[in-house]
């Protein structure tokens, strides 16, 4: 039975405004380094150093990798301490875009290195608290919602690579300006005119039935936050490891076909699972089960995996990639906005959300190793496989969570 939010809680619920400006400013943070890294980095590196390009880029994402985990913790941290998320947005924003436009002067890999380190601490002083500040302003009643407008995010990042990489539109350089205007046109709006409505219950703590020295100290070890941090990590490296070899375990079984190929199943994917969060997302909202469509989105991501270990043809492995790629596509959505129903303390929910940032930066060290490890011996069958049983654990993890 559908339950729908009473009077009481009706002036409670965020307005519409904020939420889709805050969707637009969240899919401008992916803009802000989708483009870059996956398409303006790599071609300028190549351009500028050629075979030792790889070498290059490797080094790039080891330093941009630490970099973005420490400042994510430490603007979180600074961010909670100051309460002021928009001055933060805004002076990252600001700053990253500069030094995006700054990434024309990296002639030598020294610099290019200081440029990464300096443009993630800037990116990361924008983002911690951007998404923070959903949790300052949008109700549990529309955890479900904001998780379905933030599945808008990696579609606008892809789609932002794809229209300032127009063949003669712009120059190298003056893509990294046309990345940088459309980021703060993304961003800015939010910052200037979502004009939020006061939820000062969010900034409450939690009550534990305790004294009050006791309900300032964290929830007991039985917390779903473990749990949340775990399944993203699990799923997270699923998504890395196909995102990177995917192409190569279908030239393994068809060399026909093409890269252009695989991008095109990614995009099908990445917009399909766009619609399909936001309708998730509301009817989690309206039934007031928040749990429910991360257990059962895992369960499918790890089916898709299944498939794909089983495929014996291109068309198998496709249609087992898309099962997966919906599924932890919704699933990575409506985690990042439940994230903040389980976080113990709102006086650190900049500082928490950092360390919940690691799952996004930890699979890249993790992923290599796995790959090296079983392809070599075992195939990519045995991959998919560890791949699906990550994600069958998730499912089970969340299955078996503690209410929240």
């Amino acid at each position: 039975m559908v339950s729908w939010p009473t009077q009481s809680e009706e002036h409670r619920l965020q307005s519409r405004r904020f939420l889709v400006l805050y969707a637009l400013a969240a899919a401008g943070g992916s803009a802000a380094y989708v483009p870059f890294l996956t398409l303006l980095l790599p071609v300028r590196v190549t351009d500028l150093w050629g075979p030792q390009g790889i070498a290059v880029l490797s080094y790039a994402a080891f330093v941009g990798a630490v970099a973005a985990s420490l400042a994510n913790i430490a603007f979180g941290w600074v961010s909670d301490r100051t309460r002021n998320r928009r001055n933060w947005i805004t002076a990252g924003a600001l700053l990253s875009c500069m030094l995006l436009i700054a990434m024309r002067y990296a002639n030598s890999v020294p610099t290019l290195l200081v440029l990464i380190v300096l443009w993630q601490i800037a990116l990361n002083m924008m983002l911690n608290p951007l998404i923070a500040w959903a949790g300052d302003c949008v109700p549990d009643q529309q955890k479900g919602t904001l998780g379905g407008l933030l599945s808008f995010s990696p579609a606008f990042g892809a789609l932002t690579g794809a229209l300032i990489t127009i063949p003669g539109l712009a120059n190298a350089d003056t893509r990294l300006v046309l990345n940088a205007c459309l980021v703060m046109a993304m961003v800015l709006p939010v910052v200037f005119f979502g004009k939020p409505k006061p939820m000062p219950h969010l900034m409450l703590a939690p009550p534990t039935g305790g004294t009050p020295e006791q309900e300032l100290q964290p929830r007991s070890k039985n917390t779903p936050v473990k749990r949340m941090w775990l399944v993203r990590l699990l799923v997270q490296i699923a998504e890395a490891a196909l995102f990177g070899f995917l192409l190569l375990w279908f030239q393994s079984i068809d060399e026909s076909i093409t890269d252009n190929d695989t991008a095109q199943l990614f995009t099908i994917v990445l917009f399909a699972s766009v619609p399909l969060a936001l309708v998730v997302g509301r009817w989690s909202d309206r039934v007031r089960k928040p749990r429910l469509p991360l257990t059962i989105t895992a369960g499918g991501a790890s089916v898709g995996l299944f498939v794909l270990a089983g495929a014996q043809g291109a068309a198998a492995g496709a249609a087992g990639y898309v099962l997966f790629g919906i599924m932890a596509g919704i699933f990575l959505a409506l985690h990042s906005s439940q994230t903040l129903r389980v976080l113990p303390r709102p006086s650190t929910r900049g500082r928490d959300l950092g360390i919940f940032n690691l799952t996004n930066t930890v699979p890249s060290l993790i992923m290599p190793w796995l790959v090296l490890t079983l392809i070599p011996a075992f195939g990519f069958q045995a991959l998919f496989l560890l791949l699906a049983g990550f994600s069958a654990l998730s499912c089970l993890l969340l299955a078996t969570m503690r209410r929240f």
